[in-house]
């Protein structure tokens, strides 16, 4: 079995506020991210797909398949967002990278069937660099 990785930008913006607790609570917590007008990242996320090669291609999947995969279950939805206003799936959970991820991860999942019906390939893992600091690996 091989593990193939591949890496994607996205550009989005959001604020770190749970709408649960004050203004004040929520400085206390984010800090600076709690910010009312938000902030954005250029964030990369890493994908990764394990399977055993084609024996006829040697490929453990086709390159343009995979990122037809991705553009259309993730880019196509995130990209160039505010995750707070725009992504129904933010109106009441705080867009913190490890959620932004877990949310990432519920899209490539629900969209699987449709890229890779029948194939012996499996999700094999996610990687979401918010900044050159901060990585969230599931």
């Amino acid at each position: 079995m091989t593990t193939l990785t591949k890496r994607y930008s996205f550009a989005a913006s959001h604020r770190l506020f749970a709408p649960s607790l004050t203004e004040e609570r929520n400085r206390e917590i984010f800090g600076k991210c709690a910010n009312p007008f938000g902030h954005g990242h250029n964030y990369c996320l890493e994908v990764s797909v394990a399977g055993d090669p084609d024996t006829s291609r040697g490929l453990t999947m086709p390159r343009a398949s995979m990122d037809g995969w991705v553009e259309d279950s993730v880019l196509d939805r995130i990209d160039h967002t505010h995750l707070n206003a725009e992504l129904p799936e933010f109106l009441d959970l705080v867009p913190t990278s490890e959620n932004v991820l877990v949310v990432i991860e519920a899209w490539l999942r629900e969209g699987w069937h449709k890229h890779f019906p029948g194939q012996a390939l499996r999700l094999a893992g996610l990687r979401l660099e918010e900044t050159p600091r901060n990585s969230f690996r599931i």
